[in-house]
């Protein structure tokens, strides 16, 4: 992996990826697609690591695919006639089956909106701004941003940002559901790793049961989503709640306390 485009940096069990070209307003082109794809098959692969972060250096998430590159065939990002390769920002297409959070301050738009739409939770700078720039240039959004974000924020909202690509500011992101959190700049990647740490400190195979299955569901009829929901989370009844439910009878977490 090319350090100088993607930084990986392990804490314990998080594991924050930091896109490295503040110059482009760490737009992405094709090798720093691959890195970044590199990165997130790297995380899902290590037993150790539990929770990623996303963010970008520089004081910017993600401006989107590198434009200036799309002229050069060997830096333009790839795209291919199916829909079926790897996504053009990178890790945009793949299943992983442990969460990720984005710690966005200025801009994440065009891809770099798509790329915070691909993580589970997203916390906001109050400098944060999302949109879809890309509208202007004729770019469309095929890493994933129009099955996303009306998934996330409703499809009102989701045409709204679609079909103007206008900027939506953190408090409106907020106020939509695109943002869970929004914090001083400077505490968005602090709050984003501490929020990693408490998530990991849970039973990870209830945890990510529950995660795939609130996804999954979006492609089930409802009665087939619960029969899934049940079969899935049955074996982490013996696997995990068992012994979780002991921990309780015996005082641990009593009126909501996290952490026992």
């Amino acid at each position: 992996m090319n350090e100088s485009l993607v930084i990986t940096a392990a804490d314990g069990p998080v594991c924050t990826i930091t896109i490295n070209r503040p110059d482009k307003r760490n737009a992405v082109d094709r090798p720093t697609a691959r890195a970044l794809r590199q990165a997130f098959e790297d995380f899902e692969a290590n037993d150790t690591l539990k929770v990623a972060i996303l963010t970008g250096n520089g004081g910017n998430f993600c401006a989107g695919a590198d434009l200036t590159a799309m002229a050069d065939p060997d830096l333009r990002n790839e795209i291919e006639p199916q829909g079926t390769g790897p996504g053009p920002m990178g890790p945009s297409r793949l299943w992983l089956d442990k969460p990720v959070i984005a710690a966005v301050n200025g801009y994440a738009v065009a891809g770099g909106l798509e790329l915070a739409l691909m993580c589970d939770m997203r916390i906001a700078g109050e400098s944060a701004v999302f949109g879809v720039f890309c509208r202007r240039w004729g770019v469309p959004l095929i890493d994933g941003g129009t099955v996303r974000l009306p998934r996330i924020v409703g499809q009102g909202h989701a045409m709204d940002m679609i079909l103007t690509g206008r900027p939506v500011q953190a408090d409106e992101a907020l106020r939509i559901g695109l943002a869970n959190r929004v914090v001083p700049d400077h505490e968005s990647l602090e709050t984003a790793q501490a929020l990693a740490a408490e998530i990991a400190q849970f039973p990870q195979q209830c945890l990510r049961a529950d995660r795939r299955s609130a996804y999954r569901q979006w492609d089930l009829e409802l009665d087939q989503a619960l029969i899934e929901e049940g079969a899935d989370g049955y074996p982490i009844v013996f696997e995990e709640a068992i012994q979780g439910a002991h921990r309780f009878a015996k005082g641990a977490g009593r009126h909501g306390k996290f952490g026992e």
